[in-house]
């Protein structure tokens, strides 16, 4: 695992590129507000807000396998099984801690 901001992962079934690779490893890191709130002015999500989770997606998996890039298409090729486990990982390192009031 790299810093504490950063997770690693293995997608259920995995992405299978142009060539025939599969990737199922990766690292999320967590989100920053401009990740949620920049895709927003995106004419995709303007079109249909479901492609906010695929931008945002796309923002925040830094590496899947030995790809060059995460790109929105590779996001949106992805199985379901592991679209929603990656929506999945994502809720649960973006939420606040239990019990934190702030200050």
């Amino acid at each position: 695992m790299g810093t504490s901001t950063e997770f690693d992962f293995t997608l259920p079934i995995g992405y299978r590129d142009g060539d025939g690779n599969l990737h199922r490893h990766g690292v999320m890191r967590q989100a920053t507000a401009g990740d949620e709130i920049i895709p927003l002015k995106d004419y995709r999500v303007q079109a249909n807000p479901a492609y906010l989770s695929i931008i945002v997606l796309s923002r925040v998996v830094t590496k899947l396998g030995s790809l060059e890039m995460v790109t929105t298409k590779v996001i949106e090729d992805l199985f379901s099984a592991d679209f929603a486990y990656l929506q999945d990982l994502y809720n649960k390192i973006n939420q606040a801690e239990e019990g934190y009031v702030g200050d």
